[in-house]
């Protein structure tokens, strides 16, 4: 153990006492409880806590004994705090993939990590796939949304081609949602393989260059208890995203060039119809796989309520980060290459930690249980938040919501907090009402373009029907600067350390208004609810009892 690693820990046993011997029902939280946790997690003997490396954990360990410390319940398996997940990683061969365009002029080749990007497929480590293409426009199925891009097009056996992203002017929640479940749409529709091209949007938002730069990274799945590796859409055999002259190759002979269907696209409402490509594909790649394990840990506070302490909402964080990067060609010697994930998403367990204190140092405990949940794998996908909410170490359908906690921005005195996803249930006034007396506002999302509330693991706990918001400090008093400069600076980089500015004052504050919102949900007479007629509501939970939203 180091002496920062030391320090940190005694910190945290210090502040822990100091709240049990405090008697307060108003808990203090201080800079020094959040910067502790903090320090731990992200101190460099933790490697960056990849998910199942010993760093992480290590990182697991930590949580699980100040969870013990607090007096919680173990809500993993067995009796323990830990619930295993074994996980399916995938890595790419030593031949780089191939994608092949033919059919309308000369046949034309590109490899992995050029102008396309190939996915790889735990089940057909050897893939080598061929097969006509169809433009399927943004490739979108949703009858809550009257949206049908398969209409009138025959793919079944084919690869569809889509744009990325979604309707320019669509709400980007929703969008987000259906953005991300094209595969089992083409699934549905009999496609074997999916492509992506961008739009002017996508392209904006998330330039090819960004994209290459996770172009060699692995990827993973949960493994059930059946032994098979997860996959939504297990009927998608190739999947892969296009750009520049290969996306322009696919259009090749077509009655309409991509860049043609591009300006329509960014017509707000515009959504180009699909038709029948002259053009052919023909996709090689080749993996190898391995199984890995990592867990989440989990505790629960009993609820005091005999009538509600059998419902349970979940505050969650995750745990891991991205490891090491890899050295690249001309370094200086000494670089630092590890990403220690201070804000993300240290600082979400922290807070989360620093809950959990409180509501377990009350002398009022809580009406309803409480779960806190420091979730695995959020980096390769939200796979550990995606496995305990289908397989929930309590009655799934006693979860009654959720709040997320991913990179808290803790670099400035926030006064205004984002609760991604507040439209759709009453948790956005509940959120509203608890932060109110310490004078923070609730934001509206102030980027929509990111779509955000797909990428975090509230989202996994939305689709199994649970309301579910992701609270991240707001754009307000520099806000905005803070979040432009961390994104494209130290976020995912070695960057996102100790050594940064760290406001901690702003890190207790953000911890007492999670305090307040997970209260306000524990207490309340009448749990978060879907509104009427709300799209996540009706499409995740179409029987579940509904609120009026105010002005509908």
């Amino acid at each position: 153990m180091t002496r920062s690693i030391c320090a940190a820990f005694m910190l945290a046993l210090l502040s822990t006492s100091a709240l049990a011997q405090s008697g307060k029902d108003e808990p203090a939280f201080t800079p020094e409880g959040v910067r502790a946790h903090v320090a731990f997690l992200a101190d460099d003997m933790l490697e960056g806590r990849d998910t199942g490396s010993r760093g992480q954990e290590i990182a697991a360990r930590y949580v699980a004994t100040r969870f013990d410390a607090l007096g919680l319940k173990p809500a993993g398996e067995n009796g323990s705090w830990y619930q295993t997940v074994t996980f399916q990683q995938t890595d790419r061969g030593a031949t780089p993939g191939t994608v092949t365009i033919s059919g309308a002029g000369a046949e034309k080749s590109w490899k992995h990590a050029t102008e396309v990007l190939i996915g790889t497929n735990a089940n057909e480590p050897k893939l080598d796939i061929s097969a006509p293409l169809v433009f399927v426009g943004y490739g979108i199925e949703s009858a809550p949304l009257g949206i049908d891009d398969y209409a009138g097009l025959d793919v079944k056996g084919k690869i569809v081609v889509t744009l990325r992203g979604f309707p320019k002017g669509m709400p980007s929640e929703e969008g987000a949602h259906v953005g991300a479940t094209k595969a089992e749409a083409a699934q549905r529709h009999g496609a074997i393989g999916i492509i992506s091209v961008g739009t002017l949007q996508s392209m904006k938002a998330r330039p090819w260059e960004r994209m290459l730069q996770t172009a060699d990274a692995s990827s993973f799945t949960w493994v059930g208890k059946d032994g098979k590796a997860f996959d939504e859409a297990p009927g998608i055999r190739a999947s892969a995203s296009l750009n520049g002259p290969a996306a322009d190759a696919v259009f090749a002979g077509a009655a309409k060039s991509l860049a043609t269907i591009r300006k329509e696209a960014d017509k707000a409402g515009s959504r180009p119809k699909g038709f029948a490509l002259k053009t052919g594909i023909r996709i090689q790649n080749e993996s190898t796989s391995k199984r890995i394990t990592s867990s989440n840990v989990a505790a629960i506070l009993p609820g005091s309520d005999p009538k509600l302490a059998s419902e349970y909402v979940v505050l969650s964080a995750h745990l891991d980060h991205i490891g090491i990067s890899k050295a690249k060609a001309g370094e200086p010697t000494g670089t630092d290459h590890i990403n220690n994930g201070a804000l993300d998403n240290a600082a979400g367990i922290a807070t989360m930690l620093e809950v959990a204190r409180a509501a377990a140092s009350v002398p009022t405990k809580p009406r309803r249980s409480i779960i806190f949940l420091a979730s695995t794998a959020e980096e390769r996908g939200l796979l550990g938040a995606d496995y305990f909410a289908r397989h929930p170490s309590v009655p799934g359908d006693r979860i009654v919501g959720n709040v997320d906690l991913d990179m808290p921005l803790l670099l400035y005195p926030f006064t205004d907090v984002i609760a991604f996803g507040a439209d759709h249930s009453t948790l956005g006034p509940i959120v509203a009402k608890a932060v109110a007396p310490m004078n923070l506002k609730l934001a509206p999302d102030p980027m929509p373009q990111e779509s955000i509330f797909v990428r975090s693991d509230h989202y996994m706990f939305v689709k199994q029907g649970v309301p579910a918001v992701f609270l991240a400090t707001g754009y307000a008093n520099g806000g905005a600067k803070a979040w432009e400069t961390f994104l494209s600076g130290n976020y995912h980089h070695p960057g996102d350390d100790m050594n940064q500015k760290i406001d901690w004052e702003a890190g207790a504050r953000f911890a007492e208004a999670n305090y307040r919102i997970t209260r306000a949900m524990a207490d309340g007479d009448v749990a978060p609810m879907w509104y009427e007629k709300d799209f996540f509501g009706d499409v995740f939970a179409p029987g579940a009892k509904k609120a009026a939203k105010s002005g509908q």
